[in-house]
């Protein structure tokens, strides 16, 4: 059963590897990133504790928004969605940088 699964595996990844463009991956390695950096996150809260209380919110938060931001920034872009986003890969990219300046800013006020 493990061979097949792995065989599976093996498979997906080749068909992603061949079908996604290289912009779209690249934001798969970012999503990756953030989604590893919530996890530490949160498991250094349970393992340690919340003191300060606020810093982790901002924290745990930021990563949360962040991902949120990026897989809103990855449908946008996708070529396959083109006709449901009147919106070049340019201007997506500005709406998240702006955005995430927006975010950071009100995570940087609520850490005090």
């Amino acid at each position: 059963m493990s061979g097949s699964f792995l065989d599976t595996v093996g498979a997906l990844y080749k068909e992603y590897a061949r079908s996604t463009p290289l912009k779209l991956r690249l934001i798969d390695v970012f999503l990756g990133y953030v989604m590893a950096t919530g996890i530490i996150q949160f498991v250094y809260q349970l393992a340690v504790g919340s003191f300060p209380f606020n810093s982790f919110l901002a924290g745990f938060i930021s990563t949360v928004a962040t991902f949120i931001l990026t897989v809103s920034l990855r449908i946008q872009v996708n070529p396959e969605n083109k006709a449901e986003f009147d919106v070049t890969p340019e201007r997506a990219f500005a709406d998240f940088i702006f955005a995430n300046v927006i975010l950071h800013l009100v995570v940087i006020n609520f850490i005090g």
